[in-house]
Formats: structure tokens, sequence, C-alpha cells
């Protein structure tokens, strides 16, 4: 029998990312490129999506004849049964059939799922939740999502919108997040969020590193490393204020779930180490029952940025 490859695709705010792998689930070849979701979906991310995927199987050299399936997350909503993007707040997609669009380009099959479920259980399946039956992740990039586990399966909820606790609303008059709503968890401890905060101390007259990297948009994850390590104190400010309603947000989920393990993940977590790991476990036990927390693992995901790459695969295997 010949050989086939899959092809997955973590599509975010600002990038997406690709990999082949072959039928022993090793990744043989990855690809990443910026986007910009400014404009329409089909003028700009999707372009970029194709772009990365022919590139993949040009450069790997392997016989398009051999593709067996593609699969990509998107942020936000998905009706993943039939492969729609319902809406998602970081990209400009409403209702946008990427399966049928993905399947017309590339002649194979083509699975899509919300990113930070997949983010999830990839780490179940490959990563830093193997053994675990009951997981809530939080994965921190551009935006804020979530993802979860019961009982050893994916919890996706009514027509697979289920957990989105980027959006669970922390202070009803907070600042005001991309989902329209205001003082949600993503609105403080993303990418976005923490971009935001920095823009309203500039404009407050104070100086930081971090100006030109959140000027037009938010910053890359290296940018804020840098102002961390030379001590940029508006840069601290926006960690500690996202740590902080992180904490409360896990709190919750504790005492809701009562879960094995909490599990970090996402571009930002991966940049910073356990910095918001350890500010987090700091914070937590404020937030919750000591009953509960006591059964509760946190840790950070073990796969970084291959975490939904590897929840791509697992979708088109059926896991």
């Amino acid at each position: 029998m010949a050989e086939k490859y899959n092809i997955c695709l973590d599509v975010g705010g600002t990038k997406v990312l690709g990999a082949i792998f072959d039928e022993k689930d090793q990744i043989i070849y990855r690809l990443k490129k910026r986007s910009k979701s400014g404009g329409s979906a089909s003028a700009d991310v999707e372009k970029v999506i194709i772009d990365v995927v022919e590139e993949m199987i040009k450069e790997s050299g392997i016989d398009r004849k051999k593709l067996n399936a593609v699969a990509s997350c998107a942020p936000g909503v998905i009706d993943q049964e039939n492969g729609i993007v319902l809406f998602t707040p970081n990209l400009p997609w409403r209702d946008y059939d990427m399966a049928g669009a993905m399947r017309k380009q590339f002649g194979v099959p083509f699975y899509v799922g919300n990113d930070v479920n997949l983010g999830v259980l990839g780490e179940y399946h490959f990563g830093a939740a193997r053994g675990y039956k009951n997981i809530v992740g939080f994965f921190v990039g551009t935006g804020l999502g979530g993802g979860l586990i019961l009982n050893g399966s994916l919890f996706t909820g009514n027509q697979f919108k289920a957990a989105e606790y980027g959006h669970m609303i922390l202070d009803p008059e907070g600042p005001l997040c991309n989902c329209g709503q205001r003082g949600c968890l993503e609105a403080f401890s993303s990418k976005q969020g923490m971009s935001a905060y920095i823009r309203q101390q500039i404009s407050r007259g104070r100086e930081t590193l971090m100006a030109d990297a959140v000027q037009e948009g938010v910053f890359r994850s290296k940018k804020l490393v840098k102002a961390l390590e030379a001590g940029d104190k508006v840069a601290m400010e926006a960690v500690d204020r996202a740590c902080h309603w992180l904490a409360v947000a896990t709190g919750n989920m504790i005492n809701t779930i009562s879960p094995d393990l909490i599990l970090y993940g996402g571009g930002v977590i991966e940049a910073l180490g356990d910095l918001f790991l350890e500010k987090i476990l700091a914070e937590v036990d404020r937030y919750c029952m000591p009953q509960i927390r006591s059964t509760v693992e946190i840790k950070n995901a073990a796969l970084g940025d291959d975490s939904i790459l590897y929840g791509d695969l697992a979708m088109i295997k059926g896991l």
C-alpha cells in the first residue's frame, strides 16, 4: 500500500503554520507564514493557507497523489461537521465554508475545528495531557481560546459551540472585546488585551519599549520577551494583569468542572516559558475551593507550536 501523507494547519490571527505528517505520525516538513487578517477572507488569509500548502508540497517533494487529507483549525465558533467557520473575532470570516473552498482547491478531504479544541486534543493524544480524563485548556495567543475534554472525550457542546471561555465575562465594565462584549477574559489576557493595555499607558504619557510593537496591532511574542528582560514596567504590568485574570478564570473553571488538569498553551505561553504559570499559581488558590483545588494539576502544554497540528492529525484519524 502506497504511503499517504496528511497536511495539518494552524491558522491564527497573524500567522499560518503548516506541517506534513507521514504515516508514523512524524512531522517531515513544516512551514510558517505571517498573514494579514484585516481584509476579506478570500483575498488574505485564504491565500496564505493555499500558499502554505502548495509550497510545502513542492518543497518537501512528496507526490501530490499520496496526499490523504488536509486539516486546519480556525479561531472562533466552528460548525465542525460541515466545515463552516460561523464566527471568529480575530479573522474576517462569517459563515465561511472553509472546508468546501479547500476541498475544491486541493481535491482531498478537508477538516476544520476550533483552534484550542484541537490544541487540547493534540496534547491529550500526543502531549502533556496524556493519561488525564478531564482537562481544561487555556491557549493564549492573538486571542484567548478554551478547550475542554470531559471523561476522555473532546466536549464541543451543542453544534460545536462549547468551551468559548475566553469570552467569559469577568468585569462587565471592563475593556471592549472583539466579540462585542466588555470585560471578557480575552480582553485582558490575550496579546490583543495586553497590547490594548500598553497603548492605553502610552496615551497617558508613559514610556515603554513596546511602543513600536503595539502601534499597528498586536505585538510579536519575541518583542514582549525582550521588553521583560529589560525590566520594562509597562510590559510587566500588562503581563501581571493578564495573569491575574487568567488566575480568576482558572479558579472559576476549577470550581465548575473539577478537572484532573488545567493546561496552558499557545504562542505567548510558549515564548515566556514558565512566567505565566508561576504568576497564575501564585494567585489561583484565592479563587477556588481548596477541596477542589487539591485534586487539580496545573501545567503548561508540551508540544509548543505543534499542539494544534497534532490536534488536526487526531481529527483526521478520528481519535
